[in-house]
């Protein structure tokens, strides 16, 4: 491992008398946001940019598949950097600051995968990485690393069918990862000073073929009045201590006719006691939503299914909650306003038909829907007052696959080759 500075100099675009912003921060420290529900309320956000009509650009030393997160006007990413895994840090105009690299890069199998599709998490302390080729790693904010692992050397090679991308995620004491497979799946903590492993429990289902397969993201939760970690995957949601890792809370269900091949993609959304699950096959025309209602204790399986639907949903794009709705971008551009009490449609629309797929989970931002599809067009559309208005067609002129990024009247876009900047606040 070490750190370096970026040769790489940062494009500035369409606003070359651009000055530094002295808005206030506005943080995005884990890839669905400080809310973990993928919407920020306040700003004002652009409508009409393209891959050349932007505030600036950087490019980027690989191609990786995670989000971006911000703190205190510092962008952080993961990418290869001469075939290792590495993390990235630009400033506010999007000049590198510096990359820290790690092991050897497990490049993605999936034409849309990479070894970097675990977006980083923080706790304002410092950042926390995943890697597929195993590597975690607290990295101060100067780029110095404090603790690296290796979980693939730990506890075995994963057995996903697809690339990782499951991110860490950041407890008062502790950043957990999860990893759910075909083999010994487990929920494990370590110490955020020193990287020691804190506990590590079983998280084991018997699921139909692939059913065992997990790619989403635990969430940290507020449970019988602690703290708590939300896990969805092997057909089961369950809710664990997040001191000792111990089961508080357990649903399962999901899949009653046992249907083959039918891994957990999309991270769950929470507004307000209701968790809403995307599964089944979307993209087969087989969708699953649910509503599961998270109070109790022990096995709610009989008493917390509060509603299903079978002819909506999403395979990977994750649902984003804004003001008390829950949004869809399906996989083929289908757009689902829903109320999370009962699962009932508000309204649906849709983008324009196109062949490519929808892979990035949407974004809501100061009232806009920002929904990329896998070629880099990236769909604005306003979603207040409980109506769908497309605003604009944007093309970025390459693959969009990580999830759009607010912050200060800003939209950070991670690329294929670039991370890009679109604002329409001078």
């Amino acid at each position: 491992m070490h750190v370096t500075r970026f040769l790489i100099v940062a494009s500035a675009l369409v606003f070359p008398g651009f000055v530094e912003s002295a808005e206030p921060d506005q943080d995005w420290p884990r890839w669905r946001g400080p809310q973990d529900n993928g919407s920020i309320d306040i700003g004002q956000y652009p409508v009409d940019f393209n891959a050349t009509k932007v505030l600036w650009r950087a490019p980027l030393p690989g191609k990786g598949c995670s989000t971006p997160i911000i703190l205190q006007q510092t962008i952080y990413l993961t990418a290869p950097v001469d075939g290792k895994d590495g993390l990235l840090a630009y400033n506010w105009s999007g000049k590198p600051l510096w990359q820290t690299t790690f092991g050897q890069e497990n490049a993605g199998k999936h034409r849309n995968g990479s070894g970097s599709n675990a977006s980083p998490a923080s706790d304002g302390n410092g950042l926390y990485v995943y890697f597929k080729s195993g590597t975690l790693a607290a990295v101060n904010f100067d780029g110095a690393v404090r603790w690296q692992t290796n979980l693939v050397e730990q506890f075995g090679k994963d057995t996903l069918y697809w690339d990782h991308g499951t991110s860490p995620v950041v407890t008062e004491k502790y950043v957990v990862m999860a990893r759910m497979h075909h083999g010994e799946s487990w929920l494990a903590a370590f110490d955020k000073a020193s990287g020691d492993m804190a506990w590590k429990v079983a998280r084991n289902y018997e699921t139909p073929q692939e059913g065992d397969h997990g790619y989403a993201t635990p969430l940290v939760i507020q449970h019988a009045g602690r703290e708590a970690l939300l896990v969805w995957g092997a057909q089961h949601l369950t809710i664990h201590d997040s001191v000792g890792g111990k089961v508080l809370w357990s649903c399962g269900n999901f899949n009653p006719e046992s249907k083959k091949l039918w891994p957990s993609i999309s991270t769950p959304v929470i507004v307000g006691d209701m968790a809403v699950i995307a599964f089944g096959r979307n993209d087969r025309g087989i969708p699953r939503l649910h509503g599961i209602r998270l109070d109790g204790s022990g096995d709610v399986t009989e008493t917390n299914h509060v509603w299903q639907r079978d002819d909506v949903g999403t395979f990977v794009p994750s649902p984003v909650a804004y003001r008390g709705r829950v949004y869809l971008v399906r996989d083929r551009g289908e757009v689902e306003c829903l109320d999370p009490a009962t699962g009932e449609t508000i309204w649906n629309a849709v983008f324009p038909k196109h062949r490519s797929n929808y892979y990035a989970s949407p974004l809501i931002a100061g009232g806009h829907l920002y929904a990329p599809r896998e070629d880099g067009v990236v769909f604005v559309a306003s979603v207040a007052d409980d109506k769908f208005d497309l605003l604009a067609e944007n093309d970025m002129d390459e693959s969009v696959i990580g999830s759009p990024v607010p912050a200060a009247n800003r939209i950070f876009l991670r690329g294929e080759n670039h991370l890009f900047c679109v604002t329409s606040v001078p």
